[in-house]
């Protein structure tokens, strides 16, 4: 048992040194061993986890994945409208990819077109049926206008959320971001949102904004 701990923290430390690095150098500039020098372990040790860098990249992709479910099932069953739930996952991935390396740097993998390996799902295709998913039952929930293609505005979404992070994440301070993602909501608000329901999620996107800020500091 104590082995078995031992080798799943080694795992994990050498996962987040990865992680970091491909955050902050990018996945073909950094090589096996900066790895192993940044997570200070043994090029042995490295290679009974992962033959080679591409399973690194793959397992950092993985967690990003559960991630994602994860915060989209904890969501489920709150009583939130769909859309609310949407808004809430998008303010959620924002959090999280400040919070640490791992997500920033599957953002990075996923961008440059680092292979995803079946039957892993590419990020950005998880993330648009998720969304294609919420939109339509808003529609049916008549928070959305009946008549949007909902493909086109779930692909809009996850373009506008990841060129947020991504845009935002290289011009701008960590803490600009919640107000990046507002600003996102508020647009795709008065476009897609009946004017009925449309103050009430504006009003959710300025309180989501400010919930995530606060919490980042924390």
């Amino acid at each position: 048992m104590a082995r078995q701990l031992r080798a799943e923290r080694t795992r994990a430390t050498i996962v987040g040194a990865a992680a970091d690095l491909f955050d902050r150098q990018g996945y073909e500039s950094t090589s096996l061993s900066e790895i192993v020098a940044h997570a200070g372990v043994t090029k042995g040790a490295l290679y009974f986890h992962f033959a080679a860098k591409e399973d690194l990249a793959h397992a950092i992709m993985e967690m990003q994945s559960r991630t994602f479910r994860r915060l989209a099932k904890d969501l489920d069953g709150r009583g939130y409208s769909s859309l609310e739930a949407l808004m809430r996952l998008t303010f959620g991935m924002a959090r999280v990819y400040e919070e640490g390396p791992v997500l920033r740097a599957g953002m990075r993998l996923a961008t440059a077109g680092v292979p995803v390996r079946p039957p892993l799902p590419h990020p950005f295709t998880e993330w648009r049926e998720i969304a294609t998913s919420r939109l339509l039952n808003a529609v049916q929930q008549s928070d959305v206008h009946a008549d949007i293609d909902v493909d086109s505005i779930a692909h809009t979404l996850v373009s506008s959320v990841v060129g947020t992070c991504v845009v935002g994440g290289t011009l701008e301070p960590a803490g600009r971001q919640p107000r990046r993602l507002a600003e996102m909501w508020h647009i795709r608000i008065r476009g897609m949102v009946p004017v009925p329901r449309r103050a009430r999620y504006l009003t959710l996107a300025a309180r989501l904004e400010q919930e995530t800020a606060t919490a980042s500091v924390r």
